[in-house]
């Protein structure tokens, strides 16, 4: 019977004393962003498009041309050798123009593309 009430008693003093303790903890920031302002003005950032599809295309004269799309369906990076950098990303006014950049240009239609650029001139090629 001692016991009970000596259970009763520590469970109520543990009570009051967990009561008089905050839900809330305190925190401390002691290493603030000294960009903290500059970043809340600053406008949202936007993604790059991520690739959409890469298809390779068979040239007439039987070279090959590498075409990555994005997603944006206004981008479009060229290269001539598939491992190899883009030589080109090209931009299309609007979805389902032609690409074009400087020197270069590439219209698609189905599985087939016309590709020119200043090194090879104007091809046709197939997927």
């Amino acid at each position: 019977m001692q016991n009970i009430r000596f259970f009763a008693a520590a469970s109520v003093a543990a009570s009051l004393l967990l009561s008089a303790c905050s839900n809330e903890p305190e925190v401390v920031d002691t290493n603030p962003d000294p960009m903290k302002d500059e970043l809340a003005k600053a406008a949202p950032v936007e993604l790059p498009p991520a690739i959409k599809e890469a298809k390779s295309y068979r040239c007439k004269d039987n070279s090959l041309v590498h075409v990555t799309y994005l997603t944006d369906n206004v981008t479009a990076m060229v290269r001539d050798k598939q491992e190899e950098p883009p030589v080109a990303t090209l931009k299309a006014p609007a979805p389902g123009q032609p690409f074009v950049s400087e020197g270069f240009s590439l219209t698609v239609t189905g599985n087939s593309i016309t590709y020119n650029s200043p090194d090879a001139g104007t091809q046709s090629c197939k997927a």
